[in-house]
């Protein structure tokens, strides 16, 4: 009597998913280049336009103009520093739960697509930047180069790790001086480095939380990093954060420059908005990202934009009677 034939070995369940296939064509494909350079993440570089904003100059046209390519060309640097850190991360990635979705790991956008996509994106946006100014294409460059260190090897080292993301933000801003010829305020310089520390810690403490026992697995750099030393890092950050601000919203120079005395009450939404990453570090532990999940949390965009728009009001309209 014939045995009946095998059953296949049930799949890992780290493997990552398979593609929806060949078949999928080239749009398919397009779209999974779109979503590796991750245009959703591109709002990070609104700090570029911080000079500007700050500097009271938001309405003069060439300087909006300038800005604005400011913002486009760091806009197409992250897409490479994206493509390439997803082109590193690729074997880790496929053991993440959600991560494995990416496209390279999942085999939609091949290896030597995403290669070409990072190299042609590097050399247009470095190449814009220096048509607009030597100054930014050399804070650019250097934007560009820690970012690669990043994605190559300080990634793995705890705590620097995020102290590079941090003086990532800081030179998008610094740029956006140069870009547009807008001296920077060094409070606006901390002020931006303390939010990022703060962002990049609430995002390991995300990632420790969920990792739980693969933690190392899927990033290296978690395997130093306490639960207990995050939140103290989270609490020093956040509170250094909201003390920098209201020092500058209260520094006589400030109240002279925007001739009014009322910016420090844009403190509030900057509380609310600290308070709100932090509900979202602790109550979203299957979102990938707490960064990303901010980006389209409804209570904390709108106090962004309630901060904004109050910003803008001060700074640009309301005068002491």
């Amino acid at each position: 009597m014939s045995q009946p034939p095998e059953a296949a070995p049930p799949q890992r369940s780290d493997a990552a998913p398979a593609p929806p296939g060949a078949e999928g064509g080239v749009f398919w494909r397009l779209g999974g280049v779109l979503k590796t350079v991750r245009p959703h993440q591109w709002v990070k570089n609104v700090f570029v336009l911080a000079p500007v904003v700050f500097a009271k100059h938001i309405f003069d046209p060439l300087l909006l103009t300038r800005a604005g390519s400011a913002f486009l060309v760091f806009c197409l640097l992250a897409g490479a520093v994206y493509t390439m850190n997803d082109l590193a991360d690729v074997e880790a990635d496929r053991l993440h739960p959600v991560k494995r979705r990416r496209p390279i790991a999942s085999g939609r956008v091949p290896v030597g697509v995403a290669k070409l996509v990072a190299s042609a994106l590097v050399v247009v946006s470095l190449g814009w930047a220096y048509a607009l100014a030597p100054a930014f294409f050399v804070v650019a460059a250097a934007y560009f180069g820690l970012n690669l260190a990043y994605s190559l090897r300080l990634k793995h080292v705890a705590y620097l790790d995020v102290g590079i993301i941090s003086t990532g933000f800081v030179l998008r801003v610094m740029a956006g001086g140069y870009a547009t010829q807008v001296s920077v305020s060094s409070y606006l310089l901390v002020c931006t480095a303390l939010l990022a520390l703060f962002l990049g810690f609430g995002k390991r403490r995300h990632e420790l939380a969920a990792a739980a026992h693969n933690a190392g697995k899927q990033r290296a750099a978690l395997e130093a990093y306490t639960q207990r030393g995050l939140d103290i890092a989270l609490a020093i950050t956040a509170l250094a954060t909201i003390v920098t601000y209201v020092a500058y919203t209260l520094d006589s120079h400030t109240r002279a420059f925007f001739k009014t005395d009322y910016l420090w009450v844009s403190t509030v939404f900057v509380v609310l908005g600290v308070g709100r990453f932090l509900q979202l570090v602790s109550s979203r532990p299957k979102s990938e990202s707490p960064t990303q999940e901010m980006l389209r949390d409804g209570p904390f965009v709108g106090i962004v934009l309630l901060w904004l728009v109050l910003v803008m009001w001060v700074v640009y309209n309301l005068r002491p009677a």
